[in-house]
């Protein structure tokens, strides 16, 4: 059962779950706080998390982490911190209110609407407080943003009934259960899912990314902000002094996720320098949205010309784009090579040289990115060139250092 307390803001929740359960392994000794709040905090996460916490102690202290069989967990534990959030006795109160008055299908007006709430459910409250007209218009706003309720303007007069919902949530369960657990958003995927009665068991993932889980909040933040080109201050963790943040203003234009590590980017405009750059989410503690970007065509523009050359998340370009050449040899049998050169070529082009041989070229931000990639096809690379002959001598050096490991250098193999 989760930890009674509810959460108000959910910023020290995301920071103690980063911090201490997920990426920073840290122990209580490191905490740099009230070591009241560290208990606080984690006796809430702990509540949350249940049987996928574990923990270990070194000489350091006790540190605890999230330890799950991703094959196994059929619902993100993560989601919880999004279901403790805190409301006054004021908000439930009048989602009842409002849904109760309009539920006969009739629109009525705001004055109507506070009318009534007097009427039918204040006056049984000896000493209770009227609804004053602006928090009652703002709530409905609200509830129009969330789609709960809609409005059409009659004359000079606005007018609000119940929203309709045709939808038929079974046939969606297993669409629902899928993009809960694979998409960046996937917790709306679960609030949908306890309405279905809880997670099913159709799908079970190899690669279950949960961390993710966390950052939902910023993440639509700026997507928002990235779908109207909006100007974002961003507070985020500074690599240089982890204690301290940083601020950066930028232009967010592309959500950017790995499916090697689950991690996600935001791909932002940055007009004083008139470049990109790419920033972890994970990093980022808060967003500040500003006005929508002056010159929205000219970043839209640039990104067009700049999404040519991306292969990964390295693109603050120092330099022109750098070019790649890769031919590997495949037999005739091994047609899963040139297949697979053809999947993850990503904005490289594959051309066939020869019945055996392919040849991979690509012109990207920063070659170096492709070296884990280029190294698994070791033993079928023919040659390899590349304008940025430091990524080809990493790479030569690496085989090299297991052909000694292995002693299978020339002349020099058992």
């Amino acid at each position: 059962m989760a930890f009674s307390e509810l959460v108000k803001n959910l910023d020290s929740v995301r920071s103690y779950m980063r911090q201490f359960f997920a990426y920073g392994f840290r122990t209580r000794g490191e905490f740099s706080g009230s070591e009241r709040s560290y208990d606080n905090e984690r006796r809430r996460i702990e509540s949350w998390l249940g049987d996928d916490m574990a923990f270990r102690r070194d000489a350091g202290g006790k540190s605890v982490f999230i330890s799950v069989d991703s094959r196994k967990v059929r619902v993100n534990p993560l989601y919880n911190a999004f279901k403790a959030k805190s409301f006054t006795g004021g908000d439930i109160s009048f989602h009842f209110y409002v849904l109760d008055i309009l539920s006969g299908g009739e629109a009525k007006s705001l004055r109507e609407i506070q009318d009534l709430i007097a009427e039918r459910y204040l006056s049984a409250f000896p000493g209770a407080e009227p609804m004053d007209e602006s928090t009652l218009r703002k709530k409905l706003r609200e509830y129009e943003g969330l789609g709960l309720v809609r409005s059409e303007r009659r004359g000079r007069e606005l007018l609000y009934s119940r929203a309709e919902d045709r939808v038929d949530l079974e046939s969606w369960r297993d669409a629902v259960e899928f993009f809960t657990e694979a998409d960046p958003l996937g917790v709306i995927g679960s609030f949908i899912e306890d309405r279905l009665g809880g997670p099913g068991d159709v799908f079970s993932f190899k690669h279950h990314y949960l961390l993710h889980a966390p950052d939902s909040e910023l993440l639509l933040q700026l997507l928002d902000a990235a779908g109207e080109l909006r100007r974002c201050e961003l507070t985020f963790r500074s690599r240089r002094k982890p204690d301290r943040d940083a601020l950066r203003s930028v232009v967010p234009v592309r959500i950017m996720a790995s499916t090697q590590t689950g991690r996600n980017y935001v791909l932002a405009y940055v007009p004083e320098r008139e470049s990109f750059t790419c920033l972890r989410i994970d990093s980022v503690r808060k967003v500040r949205a500003g006005e929508p970007f002056e010159d929205a065509e000219l970043v839209r523009g640039r990104l067009a010309d700049f999404e040519k050359n991306v292969w990964g998340v390295s693109v603050e370009r120092r330099r022109g784009p750098e070019h790649l050449e890769m031919t590997v040899r495949a037999s005739a049998d091994e047609t899963f090579i040139p297949r697979r050169l053809e999947r993850e070529r990503r904005n490289g082009t594959v051309r066939r040289l020869s019945e055996d041989t392919w040849l991979y070229s690509v012109d990207c931000c920063d070659a170096a990115e492709l070296r884990p990639w280029i190294r698994t096809f070791t033993g079928r690379i023919v040659s390899l060139e590349c304008s940025d002959l430091d990524a080809v001598r990493d790479i030569m050096t690496d085989t090299e250092m297991m052909l000694d490991m292995y002693g299978l250098r020339e002349g020099g193999a058992e």
